[in-house]
């Protein structure tokens, strides 16, 4: 920096030199002492002491240059309002600077900061702290001496946990806390009763915590973690709260009680393993996005999901209506009376384009139930929960619309080749049944893109799955097999979701490693040594890793 600019409040100016007439325009002698000095995105590796010859300053912003250290004079700075020192390359701070009176925004972001000093609660006038991108692994607990601090960005460190004590922050307003390793968050957290954003999104929480007083919470982002349940609990107080981000995680269901959340404009729930929704959901009054894809949803086909909220919101809220008449309520008049007295929903056949029998207890599928089905269209076909022995032969019938097919939770112990005609189907549910093998027909599926085998008995991989590129999803879990073919699986190129649990693999491939597509292998209950538990329970990115790094070279 060159020296005149720390002196340009102590020499006077060069005009003073030649012009000393009392009409010049430039009255030099008026000047008022610099309050702003800007020098950022240059490439200074250090700063003058000299800077405390410009007291009067209120925003010193030295951003984006190779500092590696601060002067102590900074602490001279009494009137100092707004300190800029992210992008640099600072390793510590120095002790002066605790003793500003006025700081209101302190920004370190991008630095390379390990620890934090415990007097940083001095500062009682901060109003925001940004101290994300660095490599802290604690935060000191005199953060709670914060009490006007109304923004606190830990982001991208390393912290395993966060001080109880943070709940003192009578003012925080936004608290981010992206992309650290906490596997919880601290009860009393969810105290503080100011709080409006919270972002805990890329962690390790396998758990959302209960918020009893965060009456003003608006947006709650907790994605990329490992939340297996989304408990009312977690819910019950949250009545402002505007969007709910948990994609990527493990939840598995979603509570009726979502409906409490009546200020809700955002929900994402993309990549869980959600099967079924509330469809309570329809009459949340303010949701304007909902993502669902990448759940294993049973009841919603995956052509709705790509039609947009609204559609999905007015099918939902058809679905409430469908759920059946209450007590004192007449059946629907367009119910078709079959002689074992069950009834084919006509409305669901016309406007949903779903065939649903089940739950029956059914050997064969009434020829009334596909009669009813007349010219309609039908995409979605129900029959699990029944006791068929075979594929129902007249689901050929449907061949030209049908694309979801759930024959779940019966006694079928071969599939005939018949279902492959069914070419447009994209969704199979097969599971709790008595199969051991697919037929080689089944290569005919090219849309295929989720089959769901788990809790079958097959012995080996069905290796008809290997040929069919469209798969996204194969869930295979609760079953016998033996071994897995990583080359076939690689050319797999769709392949996100591969769920062997509770198998019989003696050994992982290590060039399952390869498979860089899946999103989510899960292995776990099998009788392999090798990767051990803890391996497998750090997400399928760090178990890919280890089996890539095991490859014979």
């Amino acid at each position: 920096v060159p020296e005149h600019v720390w002196r340009i409040n102590v020499d006077p100016p060069e005009e003073a030199q030649q012009n000393l007439s009392f009409g010049a325009a430039e009255r030099w002698w008026e000047q008022a002492d610099l309050t702003k000095l800007i020098l950022a995105s240059n490439q200074l590796q250090s700063l003058s002491e000299d800077v405390q010859l410009l007291p009067a300053l209120t925003t010193l912003d030295v951003h984006d240059n190779q500092l590696t250290a601060l002067p102590s004079a900074l602490g001279q700075l009494e009137n100092l309002q707004k300190l800029d020192v992210s992008h640099n390359k600072l390793r510590s701070l120095p002790e002066e600077l605790l003793q500003l009176p006025r700081l209101r925004s302190l920004l370190l972001q991008h630095n390379e900061l390990s620890l934090l000093p415990e007097g940083l609660g001095q500062l009682l006038t901060l109003e925001e702290l940004d101290v994300s991108n660095n490599h802290l692994t604690a935060i000191p607990s005199s953060f709670a001496l914060l009490v006007n601090l109304v923004r606190l960005n830990v982001s991208c460190n390393q912290l395993r946990e966060l001080p109880a004590d943070l709940s003192a922050m009578k003012s925080l307003r936004q608290l981010d806390c992206t992309k650290n390793y906490l596997e919880t968050v601290p009860a009393k957290l969810a105290t503080m009763a100011s709080l409006e954003q919270l972002y805990l999104r890329k962690n390790k929480l396998r758990s959302l915590p209960e918020f009893p007083s965060c009456k003003l919470l608006k947006e709650l982002h907790a994605g990329e973690n490992q939340i297996e349940v989304l408990n009312a609990e977690n819910l019950k107080e949250l009545s402002s709260l505007c969007v709910l981000e948990l994609r990527d995680n493990k939840i598995k269901a979603v509570p009726e009680e979502i409906t409490v959340l009546q200020k809700l404009e955002r929900l994402d729930l993309a990549n869980n393993d959600i099967s079924r929704l509330p469809y309570t959901l329809g009459n949340l009054p303010q949701l304007k996005f909902l993502a669902l894809e990448g759940n294993p949803l049973r009841t919603i086909r995956r052509d709705l999901l790509q039609k947009g909220t609204q559609e999905l919101l007015k099918y939902l809220r058809s679905k409430i209506q469908d759920d059946g008449p209450g007590p004192g309520e007449e059946p629907p008049g367009t119910a078709m009376t079959l002689p074992s007295q069950s009834k084919v929903n006509i409305h669901a056949i016309t406007t949903l384009k779903l065939l649903e029998y089940s739950d029956k207890q059914a050997a064969v599928i009434p020829d009334a139930v596909f009669d009813a089905v007349g010219s309609s269209p039908v995409s979605t076909v129900n029959f699990s929960k029944n006791q068929l022995t075979e594929l129902p032969p007249r689901l050929v019938e449907l061949k030209d619309s049908v694309c979801d097919v759930s024959l779940g939770f019966n006694k079928i112990s071969s599939i005939s080749s018949e279902l492959c005609v069914l070419h447009k189907l994209t969704h199979l549910d097969l599971r709790n049944n008595i199969l051991t093998a697919l037929p080689e027909e089944m290569v005919a599926l090219k849309r295929l893109q989720t089959i769901n085998l788990a809790f079958n008995r097959f012995k080996v991989f069905p290796s008809v799955l290997y040929q069919l590129a469209a798969l996204e999803t194969i869930l295979l879990s609760n079953n016998q097999v033996g071994s897995i073919d990583p080359v076939q699986l690689k050319g797999m190129d769709r392949l996100g979701t591969l769920d062997l649990q509770n198998n019989d693999l003696l050994q992982v491939p290590p060039e399952l490693g390869n498979c860089e597509n899946l999103r989510s292998l899960l292995l776990e209950g099998n009788p392999f040594r090798t990767p051990r538990a803890a391996v497998l329970a750090k997400g399928t990115a760090a178990l890919l890793e280890y089996l890539r790094s095991r490859i014979p070279t």
